[in-house]
Protein backbone atom coordinates (compact mmCIF):
# COMPACT_ATOMS: atom_id res chain seq x y z
CA UNK A 1 0.00 0.00 0.00
CA UNK A 2 1.35 3.64 -0.83
CA UNK A 3 2.21 5.99 1.92
CA UNK A 4 -0.59 8.72 2.36
CA UNK A 5 0.55 12.03 2.21
CA UNK A 6 -0.40 14.79 3.82
CA UNK A 7 -0.87 18.52 2.46
CA UNK A 8 -2.06 21.86 3.70
CA UNK A 9 -4.92 23.74 2.26
CA UNK A 10 -6.16 27.13 2.60
CA UNK A 11 -9.98 26.86 3.71
CA UNK A 12 -10.56 29.93 2.60
CA UNK A 13 -8.96 29.92 -1.11
CA UNK A 14 -7.88 26.51 -1.59
CA UNK A 15 -4.09 27.59 -2.32
CA UNK A 16 -2.24 24.63 -1.58
CA UNK A 17 1.31 24.21 0.60
CA UNK A 18 3.97 21.69 1.44
CA UNK A 19 3.73 22.57 5.34
CA UNK A 20 1.80 25.09 7.70
CA UNK A 21 2.13 28.47 7.83
CA UNK A 22 -0.22 31.26 9.65
CA UNK A 23 -1.09 33.63 7.30
CA UNK A 24 -1.99 32.36 3.53
CA UNK A 25 -0.18 34.25 1.00
CA UNK A 26 -2.58 34.12 -1.68
CA UNK A 27 -6.01 35.70 0.22
CA UNK A 28 -3.49 37.05 3.63
CA UNK A 29 -6.52 35.75 5.87
CA UNK A 30 -5.03 34.27 9.36
CA UNK A 31 -5.29 30.83 10.73
CA UNK A 32 -7.29 28.96 7.48
CA UNK A 33 -4.65 26.58 7.17
CA UNK A 34 -5.33 23.00 7.92
CA UNK A 35 -3.70 19.70 7.02
CA UNK A 36 -5.58 17.60 4.38
CA UNK A 37 -5.02 13.51 3.97
CA UNK A 38 -4.46 13.21 0.08
CA UNK A 39 -4.53 9.94 -1.01
CA UNK A 40 -2.22 8.97 -4.40
CA UNK A 41 -3.91 5.91 -5.88
CA UNK A 42 -5.27 4.91 -8.86
CA UNK A 43 -8.62 6.36 -8.82
CA UNK A 44 -11.60 4.72 -9.71
CA UNK A 45 -14.23 7.05 -10.92
CA UNK A 46 -17.61 6.93 -13.23
CA UNK A 47 -16.65 5.12 -16.15
CA UNK A 48 -19.27 5.81 -19.52
CA UNK A 49 -21.35 2.76 -20.30
CA UNK A 50 -20.97 2.01 -24.24
CA UNK A 51 -24.46 3.50 -25.07
CA UNK A 52 -22.86 7.07 -23.48
CA UNK A 53 -19.54 6.67 -24.79
CA UNK A 54 -18.30 8.91 -27.10
CA UNK A 55 -15.45 9.04 -29.61
CA UNK A 56 -12.22 11.16 -27.92
CA UNK A 57 -11.79 14.65 -29.68
CA UNK A 58 -9.41 15.25 -32.29
CA UNK A 59 -8.52 18.86 -34.07
CA UNK A 60 -10.77 20.69 -36.04
CA UNK A 61 -10.10 23.58 -38.73
CA UNK A 62 -11.84 26.91 -36.76
CA UNK A 63 -13.76 26.62 -40.12
CA UNK A 64 -15.23 23.43 -40.17
CA UNK A 65 -16.48 23.59 -36.63
CA UNK A 66 -20.40 23.43 -36.18
CA UNK A 67 -21.74 27.08 -35.55
CA UNK A 68 -25.06 26.42 -34.81
CA UNK A 69 -26.87 27.31 -31.22
CA UNK A 70 -26.31 24.48 -28.78
CA UNK A 71 -29.68 22.19 -28.21
CA UNK A 72 -31.09 23.56 -24.44
CA UNK A 73 -33.89 21.68 -22.27
CA UNK A 74 -36.21 23.72 -21.46
CA UNK A 75 -37.14 23.88 -17.92
CA UNK A 76 -40.63 25.02 -17.91
CA UNK A 77 -39.26 28.05 -15.84
CA UNK A 78 -38.94 31.19 -17.61
CA UNK A 79 -37.05 33.05 -15.58
CA UNK A 80 -34.92 30.39 -14.88
CA UNK A 81 -34.81 29.89 -18.41
CA UNK A 82 -33.99 33.66 -19.07
CA UNK A 83 -31.05 33.74 -16.86
CA UNK A 84 -29.48 31.00 -18.33
CA UNK A 85 -29.81 32.19 -21.57
CA UNK A 86 -32.57 30.11 -23.03
CA UNK A 87 -32.61 26.98 -21.14
CA UNK A 88 -29.96 23.94 -19.72
CA UNK A 89 -27.04 22.96 -22.00
CA UNK A 90 -26.45 19.19 -21.95
CA UNK A 91 -23.34 18.15 -20.21
CA UNK A 92 -23.34 21.65 -18.31
CA UNK A 93 -22.87 21.85 -14.73
CA UNK A 94 -24.50 24.95 -12.83
CA UNK A 95 -23.52 26.18 -9.34
CA UNK A 96 -26.06 28.02 -7.51
CA UNK A 97 -25.33 29.67 -4.94
CA UNK A 98 -27.12 31.98 -1.65
CA UNK A 99 -27.94 32.63 2.04
CA UNK A 100 -29.17 29.81 4.01
CA UNK A 101 -32.97 29.59 4.37
CA UNK A 102 -33.54 31.28 0.80
CA UNK A 103 -35.47 28.77 -0.93
CA UNK A 104 -32.52 27.11 -2.68
CA UNK A 105 -33.53 23.60 -2.63
CA UNK A 106 -37.15 24.78 -3.07
CA UNK A 107 -36.30 26.24 -7.10
CA UNK A 108 -34.47 23.45 -8.00
CA UNK A 109 -37.16 20.84 -6.45
CA UNK A 110 -39.71 22.91 -7.60
CA UNK A 111 -38.17 22.78 -11.38
CA UNK A 112 -37.56 19.15 -11.19
CA UNK A 113 -41.03 18.22 -10.27
CA UNK A 114 -42.81 20.09 -12.98
CA UNK A 115 -40.03 18.57 -15.62
CA UNK A 116 -40.90 16.12 -18.01
CA UNK A 117 -37.35 14.19 -18.10
CA UNK A 118 -36.30 12.10 -15.80
CA UNK A 119 -34.88 14.01 -13.10
CA UNK A 120 -32.57 12.89 -10.01
CA UNK A 121 -33.06 14.74 -7.22
CA UNK A 122 -30.11 13.81 -4.74
CA UNK A 123 -30.22 15.80 -1.29
CA UNK A 124 -27.57 15.19 1.41
CA UNK A 125 -28.74 17.27 3.86
CA UNK A 126 -32.84 16.37 3.97
CA UNK A 127 -34.62 12.78 4.50
CA UNK A 128 -36.43 11.52 1.44
CA UNK A 129 -39.99 12.91 3.90
CA UNK A 130 -38.79 16.24 4.63
CA UNK A 131 -38.84 16.36 0.15
CA UNK A 132 -41.81 14.66 -0.23
CA UNK A 133 -43.75 17.11 2.16
CA UNK A 134 -42.35 20.07 0.55
CA UNK A 135 -43.39 18.62 -3.14
CA UNK A 136 -46.96 17.75 -1.81
CA UNK A 137 -47.07 21.47 -1.46
CA UNK A 138 -45.48 22.42 -4.77
CA UNK A 139 -46.71 19.54 -7.43
CA UNK A 140 -47.22 16.27 -6.04
CA UNK A 141 -48.45 15.25 -9.49
CA UNK A 142 -44.75 14.80 -10.98
CA UNK A 143 -43.56 11.25 -12.27
CA UNK A 144 -40.35 12.03 -13.75
CA UNK A 145 -38.48 13.05 -10.53
CA UNK A 146 -36.45 10.77 -8.61
CA UNK A 147 -35.78 11.28 -4.85
CA UNK A 148 -32.16 9.82 -3.57
CA UNK A 149 -30.59 10.71 -0.24
CA UNK A 150 -26.89 10.38 -0.19
CA UNK A 151 -24.06 11.63 0.43
CA UNK A 152 -21.02 9.20 -1.03
CA UNK A 153 -20.21 10.37 -4.97
CA UNK A 154 -19.86 6.31 -5.52
CA UNK A 155 -23.25 5.08 -4.71
CA UNK A 156 -24.33 8.06 -6.75
CA UNK A 157 -22.94 6.58 -10.11
CA UNK A 158 -24.11 3.45 -9.40
CA UNK A 159 -27.88 4.75 -9.16
CA UNK A 160 -27.15 7.16 -12.06
CA UNK A 161 -25.95 3.95 -13.98
CA UNK A 162 -28.77 2.22 -13.50
CA UNK A 163 -31.23 4.81 -13.48
CA UNK A 164 -29.64 6.62 -16.83
CA UNK A 165 -31.62 10.67 -15.94
CA UNK A 166 -31.62 13.58 -18.05
CA UNK A 167 -30.91 16.21 -15.44
CA UNK A 168 -29.62 15.72 -12.18
CA UNK A 169 -29.58 18.43 -9.12
CA UNK A 170 -27.17 18.28 -6.36
CA UNK A 171 -28.21 19.58 -3.10
CA UNK A 172 -25.25 20.49 -1.95
CA UNK A 173 -21.89 19.92 -3.51
CA UNK A 174 -20.28 20.83 0.36
CA UNK A 175 -22.21 17.52 1.57
CA UNK A 176 -20.64 14.93 -0.48
CA UNK A 177 -17.78 13.16 0.12
CA UNK A 178 -15.06 10.72 -1.96
CA UNK A 179 -13.63 7.51 -1.18
CA UNK A 180 -10.66 8.50 -2.91
CA UNK A 181 -9.86 11.82 0.03
CA UNK A 182 -9.27 10.73 3.19
CA UNK A 183 -10.85 14.51 4.69
CA UNK A 184 -13.77 15.63 6.13
CA UNK A 185 -17.27 15.91 3.84
CA UNK A 186 -17.06 20.02 2.57
CA UNK A 187 -13.12 20.32 3.29
CA UNK A 188 -10.98 21.89 0.02
CA UNK A 189 -10.13 18.52 -1.11
CA UNK A 190 -13.59 16.65 -1.08
CA UNK A 191 -15.35 19.66 -2.68
CA UNK A 192 -13.01 19.53 -5.64
CA UNK A 193 -12.69 16.02 -5.69
CA UNK A 194 -16.33 15.62 -5.82
CA UNK A 195 -16.84 18.35 -8.84
CA UNK A 196 -14.32 17.10 -10.75
CA UNK A 197 -16.01 13.40 -11.00
CA UNK A 198 -18.94 15.16 -11.91
CA UNK A 199 -17.69 17.29 -14.21
CA UNK A 200 -16.35 14.36 -15.73
CA UNK A 201 -19.57 12.55 -16.06
CA UNK A 202 -21.62 15.83 -17.33
CA UNK A 203 -18.92 16.18 -19.79
CA UNK A 204 -19.05 12.21 -20.95
CA UNK A 205 -22.37 11.22 -20.43
CA UNK A 206 -24.01 14.85 -21.81
CA UNK A 207 -26.29 15.20 -18.76
CA UNK A 208 -26.40 18.56 -17.37
CA UNK A 209 -25.91 18.80 -13.71
CA UNK A 210 -27.36 21.40 -11.24
CA UNK A 211 -25.09 21.92 -7.85
CA UNK A 212 -26.43 23.70 -4.74
CA UNK A 213 -23.76 25.62 -2.85
CA UNK A 214 -23.34 27.02 0.76
CA UNK A 215 -21.75 30.50 1.26
CA UNK A 216 -20.04 31.66 4.02
CA UNK A 217 -20.48 34.54 5.96
CA UNK A 218 -18.54 37.47 3.46
CA UNK A 219 -21.85 35.76 0.75
CA UNK A 220 -19.12 34.07 -1.19
CA UNK A 221 -19.33 30.57 -2.18
CA UNK A 222 -17.54 28.39 0.23
CA UNK A 223 -14.62 26.12 -0.68
CA UNK A 224 -11.99 26.71 -2.92
CA UNK A 225 -12.35 29.47 -5.61
CA UNK A 226 -11.50 27.05 -8.51
CA UNK A 227 -14.81 25.51 -7.75
CA UNK A 228 -16.22 28.47 -9.72
CA UNK A 229 -13.61 28.13 -12.59
CA UNK A 230 -14.71 24.23 -12.98
CA UNK A 231 -18.07 24.78 -13.77
CA UNK A 232 -19.91 26.69 -16.75
CA UNK A 233 -22.93 28.64 -14.75
CA UNK A 234 -22.48 30.57 -11.03
CA UNK A 235 -25.84 31.62 -10.16
CA UNK A 236 -26.78 33.39 -7.14
CA UNK A 237 -29.97 33.71 -5.53
CA UNK A 238 -30.68 36.46 -3.26
CA UNK A 239 -32.73 38.63 -1.45
CA UNK A 240 -33.99 39.73 2.49
CA UNK A 241 -35.91 36.86 3.93
CA UNK A 242 -38.16 39.83 5.48
CA UNK A 243 -39.42 40.26 1.81
CA UNK A 244 -41.39 38.01 -0.34
CA UNK A 245 -38.91 38.50 -3.76
CA UNK A 246 -36.28 36.52 -4.66
CA UNK A 247 -33.88 37.29 -7.17
CA UNK A 248 -31.66 35.14 -9.40
CA UNK A 249 -28.82 36.51 -10.93
CA UNK A 250 -25.99 35.33 -13.33
CA UNK A 251 -22.21 35.64 -12.16
CA UNK A 252 -20.66 33.75 -15.00
CA UNK A 253 -22.39 32.04 -17.79
CA UNK A 254 -20.31 30.46 -20.55
CA UNK A 255 -23.59 29.63 -22.57
CA UNK A 256 -25.25 33.40 -22.69
CA UNK A 257 -25.45 36.84 -20.69
CA UNK A 258 -24.27 37.43 -17.25
CA UNK A 259 -26.61 40.60 -17.43
CA UNK A 260 -30.08 38.64 -16.87
CA UNK A 261 -32.46 38.85 -14.55
CA UNK A 262 -34.88 36.45 -12.53
CA UNK A 263 -37.74 37.44 -10.22
CA UNK A 264 -40.05 35.47 -7.88
CA UNK A 265 -42.05 35.72 -4.92
CA UNK A 266 -42.35 33.36 -2.37
CA UNK A 267 -45.30 31.74 -1.30
CA UNK A 268 -46.37 28.85 0.92
CA UNK A 269 -46.93 26.57 -2.62
CA UNK A 270 -43.19 27.41 -3.70
CA UNK A 271 -42.04 30.30 -6.02
CA UNK A 272 -44.26 32.22 -8.26
CA UNK A 273 -42.62 33.29 -10.88
CA UNK A 274 -43.13 37.43 -11.22
CA UNK A 275 -43.52 38.18 -15.01
CA UNK A 276 -43.98 41.87 -14.75
CA UNK A 277 -41.72 42.55 -11.94
CA UNK A 278 -42.40 46.72 -12.63
CA UNK A 279 -45.70 46.28 -11.06
CA UNK A 280 -44.72 44.85 -7.83
CA UNK A 281 -41.59 47.12 -7.74
CA UNK A 282 -44.02 50.35 -7.75
CA UNK A 283 -45.96 50.68 -4.52
CA UNK A 284 -49.96 51.55 -5.24
CA UNK A 285 -49.81 54.41 -2.92
CA UNK A 286 -52.12 57.02 -3.58
CA UNK A 287 -50.62 60.05 -1.01
CA UNK A 288 -48.07 62.35 -2.81
CA UNK A 289 -45.01 61.49 -0.37
CA UNK A 290 -41.99 63.38 -0.72
CA UNK A 291 -38.69 61.80 -0.79
CA UNK A 292 -39.74 58.90 -3.76
CA UNK A 293 -38.90 58.57 -7.32
CA UNK A 294 -39.23 56.07 -9.99
CA UNK A 295 -36.44 55.68 -12.12
CA UNK A 296 -36.42 52.98 -15.89
CA UNK A 297 -33.47 50.87 -15.66
CA UNK A 298 -33.11 47.69 -17.64
CA UNK A 299 -31.28 44.58 -16.29
CA UNK A 300 -30.03 42.25 -18.85
CA UNK A 301 -33.06 42.11 -21.75
CA UNK A 302 -35.40 43.24 -19.00
CA UNK A 303 -36.88 46.66 -18.68
CA UNK A 304 -37.89 47.54 -14.93
CA UNK A 305 -39.50 50.17 -13.48
CA UNK A 306 -38.45 50.46 -9.65
CA UNK A 307 -39.21 52.78 -6.95
CA UNK A 308 -36.59 54.72 -5.35
CA UNK A 309 -36.94 56.42 -1.72
CA UNK A 310 -34.80 58.61 0.16
CA UNK A 311 -34.70 60.46 3.61
CA UNK A 312 -32.76 63.91 4.01
CA UNK A 313 -32.82 65.07 8.06
CA UNK A 314 -30.81 67.49 9.84
CA UNK A 315 -27.58 65.88 11.34
CA UNK A 316 -27.62 64.89 15.30
CA UNK A 317 -24.38 64.51 16.05
CA UNK A 318 -21.70 66.08 14.25
CA UNK A 319 -20.62 63.76 11.75
CA UNK A 320 -23.88 63.17 9.13
CA UNK A 321 -24.89 59.55 8.19
CA UNK A 322 -24.51 58.36 4.61
CA UNK A 323 -26.76 55.04 4.33
CA UNK A 324 -27.69 53.28 0.94
CA UNK A 325 -29.38 49.85 0.51
CA UNK A 326 -29.73 48.48 -2.82
CA UNK A 327 -27.47 51.19 -4.10
CA UNK A 328 -23.84 52.09 -4.21
CA UNK A 329 -22.74 53.84 -0.60
CA UNK A 330 -20.04 55.24 -3.00
CA UNK A 331 -21.65 56.47 -6.12
CA UNK A 332 -24.49 57.85 -3.79
CA UNK A 333 -21.50 59.90 -2.00
CA UNK A 334 -20.13 61.09 -5.64
CA UNK A 335 -24.13 62.30 -6.27
CA UNK A 336 -24.09 64.14 -2.85
CA UNK A 337 -20.71 66.03 -3.62
CA UNK A 338 -22.22 67.09 -6.93
CA UNK A 339 -25.48 68.62 -6.15
CA UNK A 340 -23.16 70.64 -3.32
CA UNK A 341 -21.06 71.58 -6.20
CA UNK A 342 -22.64 72.31 -9.21
CA UNK A 343 -26.52 72.72 -7.91
CA UNK A 344 -25.72 74.72 -4.67
CA UNK A 345 -27.64 72.62 -2.21
CA UNK A 346 -25.83 72.46 1.45
CA UNK A 347 -26.51 68.78 2.28
CA UNK A 348 -22.87 68.32 4.19
CA UNK A 349 -24.47 68.91 7.84
CA UNK A 350 -27.44 66.31 6.84
CA UNK A 351 -28.46 62.74 6.99
CA UNK A 352 -28.84 61.12 3.65
CA UNK A 353 -30.84 58.00 3.96
CA UNK A 354 -31.33 55.85 0.54
CA UNK A 355 -33.31 52.69 -0.29
CA UNK A 356 -34.55 50.88 -3.24
CA UNK A 357 -37.89 49.22 -2.49
CA UNK A 358 -38.63 45.74 -2.95
CA UNK A 359 -35.08 44.19 -1.85
CA UNK A 360 -33.35 44.26 -5.05
CA UNK A 361 -29.95 45.68 -6.05
CA UNK A 362 -28.96 47.76 -9.09
CA UNK A 363 -25.93 48.67 -10.68
CA UNK A 364 -27.24 50.88 -13.68
CA UNK A 365 -26.00 54.12 -13.61
CA UNK A 366 -29.12 55.36 -15.20
CA UNK A 367 -30.85 55.65 -12.16
CA UNK A 368 -28.58 58.47 -11.05
CA UNK A 369 -31.37 60.98 -12.24
CA UNK A 370 -33.92 59.40 -10.02
CA UNK A 371 -31.48 59.10 -7.30
CA UNK A 372 -30.65 62.97 -7.17
CA UNK A 373 -34.60 63.68 -7.87
CA UNK A 374 -35.75 61.68 -4.21
CA UNK A 375 -32.48 63.08 -2.72
CA UNK A 376 -33.68 66.97 -3.68
CA UNK A 377 -37.69 65.78 -3.12
CA UNK A 378 -36.73 64.93 0.84
CA UNK A 379 -34.69 67.55 0.99
CA UNK A 380 -37.50 70.83 -0.04
CA UNK A 381 -40.27 68.50 1.64
CA UNK A 382 -41.65 69.00 -2.08
CA UNK A 383 -43.43 65.60 -3.86
CA UNK A 384 -42.72 64.74 -7.58
CA UNK A 385 -45.73 64.19 -9.68
CA UNK A 386 -47.20 61.13 -10.06
CA UNK A 387 -46.46 60.03 -13.61
CA UNK A 388 -43.27 60.93 -13.87
CA UNK A 389 -39.95 58.75 -14.05
CA UNK A 390 -36.37 59.37 -14.85
CA UNK A 391 -33.35 57.80 -16.55
CA UNK A 392 -30.43 59.20 -16.74
CA UNK A 393 -26.34 59.34 -15.66
CA UNK A 394 -25.16 62.29 -13.78
CA UNK A 395 -21.21 63.40 -14.32
CA UNK A 396 -19.09 65.27 -12.21
CA UNK A 397 -20.00 68.71 -14.11
CA UNK A 398 -23.72 68.10 -13.47
CA UNK A 399 -24.54 67.20 -17.02
CA UNK A 400 -27.00 64.47 -17.52
CA UNK A 401 -25.47 61.89 -19.77
CA UNK A 402 -26.91 59.32 -22.32
CA UNK A 403 -28.18 55.56 -21.40
CA UNK A 404 -28.52 53.05 -23.78
CA UNK A 405 -31.28 51.37 -25.06
CA UNK A 406 -33.36 54.52 -24.04
CA UNK A 407 -36.38 53.43 -26.54
CA UNK A 408 -36.95 49.99 -24.35
CA UNK A 409 -37.46 52.36 -21.30
CA UNK A 410 -39.63 54.91 -22.40
CA UNK A 411 -42.16 51.46 -23.43
CA UNK A 412 -41.96 49.89 -20.59
CA UNK A 413 -43.21 53.45 -18.92
CA UNK A 414 -45.54 53.84 -21.42
CA UNK A 415 -46.82 50.38 -20.43
CA UNK A 416 -47.53 51.03 -17.18
CA UNK A 417 -49.15 54.10 -17.12
CA UNK A 418 -46.76 57.09 -16.84
CA UNK A 419 -46.99 60.41 -18.98
CA UNK A 420 -43.65 62.21 -18.38
CA UNK A 421 -40.14 61.00 -18.66
CA UNK A 422 -37.10 62.59 -18.01
CA UNK A 423 -33.87 61.40 -20.09
CA UNK A 424 -30.66 63.03 -21.38
CA UNK A 425 -30.64 65.71 -24.28
CA UNK A 426 -28.22 63.71 -26.20
CA UNK A 427 -30.06 60.68 -25.68
CA UNK A 428 -30.77 59.29 -30.02
CA UNK A 429 -34.33 58.53 -29.82
CA UNK A 430 -35.81 56.47 -32.54
CA UNK A 431 -39.19 56.18 -31.49
CA UNK A 432 -42.21 57.60 -33.96
CA UNK A 433 -45.16 57.69 -32.40
CA UNK A 434 -45.53 57.46 -28.15
CA UNK A 435 -48.32 58.89 -25.94
CA UNK A 436 -45.68 60.11 -23.07
CA UNK A 437 -44.24 63.14 -22.90
CA UNK A 438 -40.69 62.92 -23.16
CA UNK A 439 -38.47 65.81 -21.55
CA UNK A 440 -34.87 66.73 -22.57
CA UNK A 441 -32.49 67.98 -20.01
CA UNK A 442 -28.99 68.29 -20.20
CA UNK A 443 -27.54 69.57 -16.83
CA UNK A 444 -29.02 68.65 -13.21
CA UNK A 445 -29.95 72.89 -12.66
CA UNK A 446 -32.74 72.47 -15.65
CA UNK A 447 -34.37 69.54 -13.85
CA UNK A 448 -34.06 70.93 -10.80
CA UNK A 449 -35.93 73.83 -11.89
CA UNK A 450 -38.52 71.83 -13.85
CA UNK A 451 -39.48 70.01 -10.81
CA UNK A 452 -39.08 72.36 -7.78
CA UNK A 453 -39.30 75.64 -9.23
Amino acid sequence: MAKTKTAYFCQNCGTQYAKWIGQCTSCKQWNTIVEEVVQKEDKKTWKPSSSTLQKASRPLRVNEINSDKEIRLNTLDQEFNRVLGGGLVPGSLTLLGGEPGIGKSTLLLQIALKLSYKTLYVSGEESQKQIKMRADRIHPESEHCFILTETRTQNIFQQILSLEPDIIVIDSIQTLHSDYIESAAGSISQIRECTAELIKFAKESNTPVILVGHITKDGTIAGPKILEHMVDTVLQFEGDRNYVYRILRSLKNRFGSTAELGIYEMQGSGLREVNNPSEVLISKNDEDLSGTAVAATVEGMRPLLIEIQALVSTAVYGTPQRSATGFNAKRLNMLLAVLEKRAGFKLAAKDVFLNITGGISIDDPAIDLAVIAAILSSNSDISIEKGVCFAGEVGLAGEIRPVQRVDQRILEAEKLGFNTIYVSKNNKIGLKKTTIHIKLASKIEQLVAELFG
